[in-house]
């Protein structure tokens, strides 16, 4: 095989300038040439299991079940994984085909640090060099993934641009990508961007599910009766949704950022705000978009970094389009208060991200029966939002 499908129904696409084309086009052969190629499947499982500590557990989280009621809620635990999320496969994957394309330079984007620190971690395993584009907002509020990143020996430069943020940290990734592609790699952290990314991203991160789904039935005896991820881009919960896909019993939950509420307009809810979520090409794909009335991108908010993002994977797009999966919102209020039941319960930091999915738990497993099995992605840990929290609870 040499190519890919290049849409998701209606969604999907390549939107980009010319001089990216041959760069997109490399970059599908290679990865399906890769992933037809035991040797390269055998040294990134190989650097999965040895390097970043797959597979993760799944944990039963038994002492927040009891407080909730209801299902029996089970974490798939990204947030102990090399780097402390879930980022690292999709970097790792992306940085062993850098090595197969014979470049020598990584460019990528970060709203909360975890895909810089991952993208940074992979430079430094493989010996590549590394420019990591980051919002001064974030930056300010991601300080610990800052120096996470120049002591792996990237380059973190600041964008001070539009709303200082992830959006605008990937329209200065994709600049510098244009203007250096005969060597530059543009490793792109979610489910995103032009073809091939949303399908070459996916595939890394499906590692999650193949494990989770036979983890759980191990641990439960049964596949869980609905999975539950946030959604910023995607890739954590493309890659969860992936293992249950097939299982049309098993319900697929994505969890957006809800902000300051979704009738206040400061949120990040592209699927749950309809007066202004719509279609739209952004970053080289067309999908859901936050758009303000004269179709420009809507400014976002978000206690969370990582979620503070104006569009969604395309594949998510088709997912809800098909009723095979379903959307909702966490408030910043709610994921505020998810992260400290799930620390006082389970001795558990989660990332804010990962909140927002905990944060859907606590509202739904009170609904279900004690037979019924929750599984919840957390994707990342919190350490690096200790900042923030403290700042929003007042500690």
């Amino acid at each position: 095989m040499t190519s890919l499908p290049s849409k998701f129904g209606p969604y999907g696409g390549q939107f980009v300038p010319e001089t990216l084309m041959p760069a997109l086009d490399e970059l599908e052969r290679v990865y399906c040439a890769a992933r037809a190629d035991p040797a390269f499947q055998a040294e990134f499982e190989g650097l999965l299991a040895a390097y970043v500590g797959r597979p993760t557990p799944v944990t039963y989280a038994a002492r927040l079940s009891a407080r909730l009621g209801g299902a029996r809620i089970y974490l798939k635990r990204e947030d102990l994984a090399h780097t402390g999320a879930h980022k690292i496969n999709n970097a790792l994957g992306q940085g062993l085909l850098v090595k197969r394309m014979g470049k020598r330079r990584i460019v990528a984007e970060t709203g909360a640090g975890q895909h810089g620190v991952a993208a940074a971690t992979v430079a430094a395993l493989l010996g590549l060099e590394c420019v990591v584009y980051m919002g001064t907002i974030d930056i300010a509020r991601q300080q610990p993934n800052v120096f996470r990143m120049k002591l792996l020996g990237a380059e973190v430069r600041p964008v001070t641009s539009g709303s200082q943020t992830l959006k605008d940290a990937i329209n200065e990734a994709i600049r510098d990508w244009v203007t250096n592609v005969r060597d530059t790699h543009y490793l792109l952290g979610s489910a995103l961007g032009p073809h091939p990314y949303p399908t070459m991203v996916r595939d890394f991160q499906s590692v999650i599910g193949r494990e989770a789904r036979a983890q759980i039935v191990a641990a439960a005896g049964r596949l869980p009766d609905a999975c539950v991820a946030c959604v910023g881009g995607g890739s954590n919960a493309i890659g969860l949704f992936q293992g249950f896909r097939a299982d049309e019993d098993v319900a697929l939950i994505g969890v957006e950022a809800g902000g300051a509420g979704l009738e206040s307009g400061r949120h990040a809810a592209r699927f749950g705000d309809p007066s202004r979520g719509r279609l739209g090409v952004i970053h080289g794909t067309r999908t859901f978009v936050l758009q303000d009335a004269d179709g420009q991108i809507a400014e976002t908010h978000s206690v969370s970094a990582g979620l503070d993002y104006a569009a969604v994977g395309p594949e998510h797009a088709l997912l809800r389009d098909q009723e095979r999966a379903f959307y909702t919102a966490a408030t910043d209020a709610e994921a505020l208060a998810a992260f400290q039941l799930l620390c006082e319960t389970e001795g558990i930091i989660p990332a804010l991200e990962s909140a927002h999915a905990v944060a859907e738990a606590v509202k739904r497993a009170p609904t279900m029966r004690p037979d019924q099995i929750l599984l919840v992605n957390l994707s990342g840990r919190g350490d690096k939002d200790l900042d923030t929290v403290m700042r929003e609870l007042g500690m």
